[in-house]
């Protein structure tokens, strides 16, 4: 049984006649009663009764017209859905980010998709690079945000902004006093407080002093913590060194609460990771463009502050 079948018989059951109801959907009479006779032998069962020239509905008919009805309102439902997943009018898109991109970069882009797609309903969630990416790959996750480096064949990584790392310290740390700092004072001159192994405000410090000539693991970590907000919370209290976002940072840097270090660390990409043999679903598409929006704005109000 196919829908045009079901459609040739709906409209011949309305109107119990092949002809008006041919002319109706634009078939001739000859297809109609080819496609109505080809139901019945089908199923063995008949639809109509033919009186003379005329054609009436059989108890059968009448049965099946009401579930004929309702299969192909089933699917115009089922295509009307189609066409709003493809409009954006509905949907779902699972994002993963890592905590720096979710805490302080994200949330201004979700907000700016949600107002333009108000059908769309987003869910995030929030971990390091590492978990973003298993995510992405694991199908938990459509897209990952992440700040971090990924070596992970099976996904796209695409860059999209870039961000600040700077090396802090509370007030009274000796680093405090606005001497610069030489890569070996990194090992020698302090104990450090750190993101757990997988963050990618980490991995990205690592990859930085490692560049220097300075081997990570000869660090003096006092402490691994999870979340930008622990340990800067420690960094403060202590006096231990810690690395952080400059958007993490920024408040309390203007508050006093922390002090920015002269060490100079070369800036990083937020990236978004996609996997590659998966498609991507034009909400994911939109979310992105919002992002590089985002991008292209600061851009150009970097070139209209030179001007």
């Amino acid at each position: 049984m196919t829908f045009e079948q079901l459609s040739i018989f709906v409209a011949v059951a309305e109107r119990e006649h092949l002809t008006n109801a041919a002319s109706a959907i634009g078939l001739t009479p000859s297809a109609v009663s080819s496609a109505i006779r080809n139901l019945e032998t089908s199923y063995g069962v008949e639809l109509f009764h033919r009186v003379g020239r005329r054609i009436e509905l059989t108890y059968e008919g009448r049965v099946f017209l009401g579930e004929a009805r309702a299969t192909l309102a089933r699917a115009k439902a089922a295509a009307l859905v189609l066409s709003d997943l493809g409009g954006l009018q509905k949907g779902e898109l699972v994002v993963f980010a890592s905590q720096t991109i979710a805490s302080y970069w994200l949330p201004a882009m979700l907000m700016r998709f949600k107002i333009r797609y108000p059908g769309i309903d987003l869910k995030l969630m929030i971990g390091n690079t590492t978990t973003a990416a298993k995510a992405v790959l694991d199908g938990l996750a459509e897209v990952g945000f992440v700040e971090g480096s990924v070596d992970e064949p099976a996904l796209n990584i695409q860059p999209l902004a870039e961000d600040e790392l700077l090396v802090v310290v509370g007030p009274r740390h000796p680093w405090a006093r606005g001497k610069a700092i030489a890569p070996t004072d990194l090992v020698s001159g302090t104990k450090w407080v750190m993101r757990e192994k997988g963050s990618g405000t980490r991995s990205a410090f690592e990859a930085a002093i490692s560049n220097l000539g300075i081997a990570p693991g000869n660090l003096a970590v006092a402490l691994e913590l999870p979340s930008n907000e622990a340990v800067i919370s420690a960094a403060r209290e202590g006096l231990c060194a810690t690395v952080v976002s400059g958007a993490v940072a920024a408040p309390l840097l203007t508050q006093g609460l922390l002090v920015k270090v002269r060490f100079p660390l070369p800036s990083r990409q937020f990236a978004i990771l996609r996997h590659k043999q998966r498609h991507s679903s034009r909400a994911s598409l939109a979310l992105e463009t919002i992002c590089r929006e985002d991008k292209a704005a600061e851009v150009k109000n970097g070139e209209d502050w030179a001007l």
